[in-house]
Order: C-alpha cells, then structure tokens, then sequence
C-alpha cells in the first residue's frame, strides 16, 4: 500500500510543473484513486480488453505504465488462459525510473513474471520506444501527458504494432465542448477531490502544477484522431465528469 498523498499539502511559494518524481512515486497510486473519479474501473477495464482481446504469443503494452496497476490487472485476468497453456508477454514502458523500480517491486509482490506470463519493464520514452506485436494496447492516462502535436504519432505506431483484432484502450481528463458544462464538470471534479479529503490548497495547487502539462481534449478529437490512425471503430464506453474511456479496434 502507498503513503497518502501529501504532495501538494504545503503552501509552495512557486508551484513547479508536475512531474512523476520519487515524491509523486511515493504516494502515486492514493494520488490517482483520489484524484481521478473512477480510476479502479478504467483498470478493471485493461483486464477485461486483455481477457476479450489478447492473442497467445503476443504482447499485451502499457505505455506509461506507473506503478504497473494495468499489467497487474492484465495478468489477473489471463490467468485461466495462462493454466490453460496459453502464453503472453505483459511490457511496461514509463520514462521514470522511480516509477519502473518501485512498478517491478508491486508486480513482484503480485508473482509477475510467471510461468506463461512473461514481463518486460522498459524505461523509455513511449514517443520513439518501439512496439511490435502486440494484441492489446494500453495508454491509461497517459496521451494527455503527451504534446498534442505528437499524439497522431503515437497512435499510429500503437496501430501499426496491433495484430489484426486487436484493441486499444485510451483513458483521458478530457474537455467538454460546451463551455457551460465543461465548467460544470471541473467543479464536479474539484468537489469529488475535496471529499476525497483534498484541502482547497491542494485542489489549487495541484491543479497550478498541471497547467501546460496535461492538456486535455474532447472526447470527440480523440475519435477523430484514433480514427486517423488507422484503428475501424472507437467509442467512448466509460465516463465520469471530464474524464473518460475509449476502447479503439484495430
């Protein structure tokens, strides 16, 4: 289990850009269940993709893994498969390193890697790694952490890297096209934080950290985008407030 998150607990004379440090690390997986309103269900989701979509003999990514939640969650929901002899390769890619060791030490602790369920921990930038192979895709609050004028990219090497039926799943703070409604969303946001027990400096810094450093979308730029890719279908199948989930086909 992680330390509570205290990060932005102290008053900062000047807010730094955010960024997935040893402090962040620390605390990460109390951050984001308390930080992002339905976070457990977007994992639960990468195991149900990777049970539905995972071919043997593939990769199964999480670019941008963390502390590893998605390839746990993968690797519980390929177990009858794995006892059945089917066999897979899970891959994590993070460019923090603090993230990938304390990853490899939460995914030891869970029996990964086993037999059938290989695993690779890669600290790379997901921009230039290479991908290959691969039946599922995962980018779990990730893309919005990437340059908007890089994503295309991205997803079309995600897409190109796909067998035929396989899938991916991209999760999202968005943008809401209405201004009425995307303001509305914010404050939803901002008061599920605050009974997450956030104090209003929290909330406020936080949110001064992540200035220019996510930067959302709509949820309909995202289909637009996937579709430029290359993927035959995506929809949004999970939403609360201003953040979202997509499943995309390849």
């Amino acid at each position: 289990m992680s330390a509570r998150d205290d990060v932005y607990a102290e008053a900062m004379g000047q807010v730094a850009g955010f960024r997935f440090d040893e402090a962040v690390t620390r605390v990460f997986p109390n951050m984001i269940s308390r930080s992002v309103p339905g976070y457990a269900a977007t994992v639960s989701a990468a195991g149900a993709l990777a049970r539905r979509f995972a071919q043997p003999g593939t990769r199964l990514y999480d670019l941008g893994c963390s502390r590893g939640a998605c390839l746990a969650a993968m690797a519980a929901a390929l177990e009858g498969r794995r006892a059945a002899g089917e066999r897979f390769t899970l891959v994590g890619l993070d460019s923090s390193a603090p993230m990938l060791a304390a990853a490899a030490a939460d995914l030891a602790a869970e029996g990964l890697p086993r037999a059938g369920l290989a695993l690779e921990l890669r600290e790379e930038d997901v921009r230039r790694a290479p991908l290959a192979d691969a039946s599922v895709v995962v980018l779990n609050f990730t893309l919005q952490f990437i340059p908007v004028a890089e994503r295309l990219a991205l997803l079309q090497r995600a897409r190109a890297a796909l067998r035929p039926g396989g899938a991916l799943l991209l999760s999202e703070k968005v943008q809401i096209a209405e201004p009425r409604l995307d303001a509305l969303c914010v404050e939803l946001h901002h008061d599920f934080k605050r009974a997450q027990g956030y104090s209003a400096l929290e909330v406020a810094q936080k949110r001064d950290a992540l200035v220019d450093v996510l930067v959302p979308e709509t949820a309909a730029a995202h289909r637009a985008r996937l579709a430029e890719a290359g993927f035959s279908a995506a929809e949004v199948w999970y939403q609360v407030f201003n953040f979202c989930s997509l499943v995309a086909l390849a």
